[in-house]
C-alpha cells in the first residue's frame, strides 16, 4: 500500500529545488514611445547651407542635416500657408479637404477629420505647440489637437505686443496708421484682405525674444521642461513653429550683421519662363502691399539686395532658435528617444522669375526643406541626402510608423520610413502640388477683394488680365479665370508639368500646359510643351493616375 503522506512532501521538495535551479525569466519592459519634436518654418525655401546655399548662415540646421537625412526633392501640396498646413496636419490633400485658400478653416468642412497631433494624443501622447503650426490662432484646432497649453506660467520673459510686431517706434506708427486708414475705408476685414501693411523689414538692436519667434522658442523650451518635470515618463509631441522668414522680415540686428550686403547676389533669372502661362506668375502683391515698396514697376537692385538681406537675416534668426530648442532636448538627456523633423510649408521667390513671394506652381515655390533625425536611423544614412520624391503629406504616416501607431485610413501620403535605411531606394514616381490662378488671385489664393482692385493693385490686375486674354483668346471668361482655374503641378524625376484646368469641370481639356525639363533646365526658363507633344501626352496620362497611381512599390 502506497504511503501518500511520505510521497507528497518528497515531491514538493523536488519541485521546489527544480524551480530554484531554473534561470529567472526577466520581463522586458515595453519600449517607451519616442518623443516627437516637430519644427515648422514659414516661407523657407531651401536657402540653407545644407542644401548647398553659399550664402545662408544656418549652422544649426546644417548640423541637424549632418546627423540625419535630408530630402533634396520634397514638395508641398499647395504653396501658401493655410492649405499647405491643413493638408500636412490632416494627412489629406487640398482638394480632398476643400481647403485651397487661406480663409477656409479645415474643421468647418471636415469636423471629424483626425489630425496628426490629435491622433498622437489619442495614443497616449502629451501634445502641445508654440508659434505657427496651423495657419493662425483661429485655425489652431486648440481643443482637438493639443492636450495642453504651452507653459506660459513658467515664462519669465514678457511677450511684446507692439503694433505690427515692430521694435522701432517709427515702424510701429507706420503700421498703426496704415491699418487704421484701410479699416476706415474698407472695413475691419481690410488687413485680412491684404491691405494696410507696415514696412517689409526691420533691423533693430533687440534681444531675440523681442520678436515672436524668439519668444516662442523660449516658450517651447519652458514647455518642454514643464512636461518633463510633471510627467517624465509620458511621450510628447511638441511643435515649435517659426513665423519667419515670412513677411514682414523683422530680425535682430546681430543677424543682419552676419551678412555683407555688397556680397549678396541678386536673382539671375528675372523673367518668367519663355512661352510660359500668362496666369502662371503674379505681380508680387504680397510684397507690394508693404509700406515703402513700389506699387508698380520693377524692384530696383538696391532695394532687391536689401530685401534679400532681410530674408537671409530672418533665416539665420530662426536657425538660432532651432539650435536653442535642439540643445534643450540634448540638455534634458532625451535625445536618444526623440525624433526631430524639420519642414517648411512652401518656398519663396526672391526676385526669381521677376517676382517676390510664394503662390506659384513652379519649382521655387513648391520645393521645400525637409530633414529628419531619428535615434534608430542607420549609421550609413546619417548625413546623407535622398533624391527621392517626397511630399509634406507623407509626414503624418511616417511619424505614425516611427512611433508604432496605427495609421488612420484617410491618409493620402506614403510613409518614407524605408528611405531612412536606404535613402537611394526607388521611390515615388511623382509629387503633386497645386495653386489657383496666381495672376488673378491674391497671394492667399483668395479672389481679389474690392479694396485690392480699388487701390494701387488695380492697374497691376488689368495688366495681368490683358496678358491672359492675349494668350487665351476666345477661352477667356472672367468668372472662369478668376474663380475656377487651377494649376496642377506634377514633378517627376526629370520633368515638371503644370496642367491648367477648370477644376470644377475636371474632365474638360486643359486650358494650357507647361512642361519643363529639369535635366537640362533646372530653373525652368522655357516651356517646351509645344515641342514635345508625346512627352506631354505621356505625363498627362501619368497625372491622371493621381497620387495613388504614383506611389512607391514596397
Amino acid at each position: 500500500m502506497i504511503n501518500y503522506n511520505r510521497i507528497i512532501p518528497f515531491l514538493l521538495l523536488i519541485c521546489t529545488l527544480s524551480c530554484k535551479n531554473q534561470p529567472e525569466q526577466k520581463q522586458e519592459e515595453p519600449k517607451k514611445k519616442p518623443n516627437i519634436l516637430f519644427l515648422a518654418v514659414d516661407d523657407l525655401r531651401p536657402e540653407i547651407g545644407a542644401y548647398g546655399s553659399d550664402l545662408a548662415i544656418t549652422p544649426n540646421i546644417d548640423k541637424l542635416a549632418s546627423q540625419g537625412l535630408l530630402f533634396n526633392n520634397a514638395y508641398c501640396q499647395e504653396p501658401i500657408c493655410s492649405p499647405s498646413r491643413a493638408s500636412l496636419m490632416t494627412g489629406a490633400r487640398p482638394e480632398t479637404i476643400n481647403v485651397i485658400e487661406n480663409f477656409t478653416y479645415f474643421r468647418d468642412i471636415n469636423p471629424d477629420i483626425l489630425t496628426l497631433p490629435q491622433h498622437f494624443w489619442a495614443n497616449g501622447y502629451e501634445t502641445t505647440s508654440t508659434g505657427k503650426i496651423y495657419h493662425n490662432v483661429k485655425f489652431g484646432d486648440a481643443d482637438l489637437s493639443w492636450s495642453r497649453k504651452p507653459a506660459y506660467d513658467k515664462m519669465v520673459i514678457k511677450k511684446k505686443n507692439t503694433p505690427g510686431g515692430y521694435a522701432l517706434p517709427e515702424n510701429q506708427e507706420f503700421s498703426r496708421k496704415s491699418t487704421a486708414d484701410v479699416i476706415a475705408k474698407y472695413g475691419k476685414n481690410a488687413p485680412r484682405n491684404g491691405l494696410g501693411k507696415g514696412p517689409a523689414y526691420e533691423k533693430a538692436d533687440v534681444p531675440d525674444y523681442f520678436y515672436e519667434d524668439g519668444y516662442n522658442a523660449e516658450l517651447a523650451i519652458a514647455t518642454l521642461k514643464d512636461m518633463l518635470e510633471k510627467n517624465p515618463d509620458k511621450p510628447f509631441f511638441l511643435g515649435m513653429g517659426m513665423k519667419k522668414p515670412h513677411l514682414n522680415w523683422l530680425a535682430p540686428k546681430k543677424y543682419w550683421d552676419l551678412y555683407d550686403p555688397e556680397k549678396i547676389p541678386l536673382a539671375i533669372q528675372t523673367e518668367g519662363p519663355i512661352d510660359g502661362a500668362a496666369m502662371g506668375l503674379h505681380p508680387s502683391f504680397e510684397l507690394r502691399a508693404r509700406y515703402g515698396i513700389p506699387k508698380k514697376g520693377p524692384i530696383d537692385d538696391e532695394m532687391a539686395r536689401t530685401l534679400k538681406h532681410a530674408y537671409l537675416a530672418c533665416v539665420s534668426y530662426i536657425d538660432a532658435q532651432i539650435g536653442k530648442m535642439i540643445a534643450a532636448i540634448d540638455d534634458a538627456g532625451i535625445r536618444d528617444n526623440t525624433i526631430i523633423i524639420l519642414w517648411s510649408d512652401h518656398g519663396w521667390h526672391l526676385g526669381d522669375m521677376g517676382i517676390w513671394g510664394k503662390a506659384t506652381n513652379y519649382e521655387i515655390a513648391t520645393r521645400v526643406p525637409l530633414i529628419i533625425w531619428t535615434p534608430d536611423m542607420a549609421k550609413d544614412t546619417r548625413g546623407k541626402k535622398s533624391v527621392a520624391l517626397v511630399e509634406l503629406v507623407d509626414m503624418y504616416p511616417t511619424l505614425c510608423e516611427l512611433a508604432g501607431i496605427e495609421k488612420p485610413k484617410h491618409l493620402e501620403g506614403q510613409s518614407f520610413v524605408p528611405l531612412l535605411n536606404n535613402p537611394n531606394k526607388v521611390w515615388k514616381s511623382a509629387a503633386f502640388s497645386q495653386f489657383p490662378n496666381p495672376a488673378l488671385r491674391e497671394w492667399a489664393a483668395n479672389p481679389l477683394s474690392q479694396g485690392m482692385r480699388e487701390t494701387y493693385f488695380g492697374p497691376l490686375i488689368e495688366e495681368q488680365e490683358d496678358r491672359i486674354k492675349a494668350q487665351q483668346g476666345d477661352k477667356w471668361d472672367r468668372n472662369l479665370f478668376e474663380n475656377n482655374v487651377m494649376g496642377y503641378a506634377m514633378r517627376t524625376e526629370k520633368y515638371r508639368i503644370i496642367i491648367w484646368k477648370d477644376y470644377k469641370n475636371p474632365d474638360k481639356e486643359p486650358l494650357f500646359v507647361e512642361l519643363f525639363d529639369h535635366a537640362n533646365d533646372p530653373t525652368e526658363t522655357k516651356n517646351i510643351a509645344n515641342e514635345n507633344p508625346a512627352v506631354v501626352k505621356e505625363l498627362i496620362a501619368q497625372f491622371n493616375k493621381g497620387w495613388k497611381g504614383n506611389l512607391a512599390t514596397l
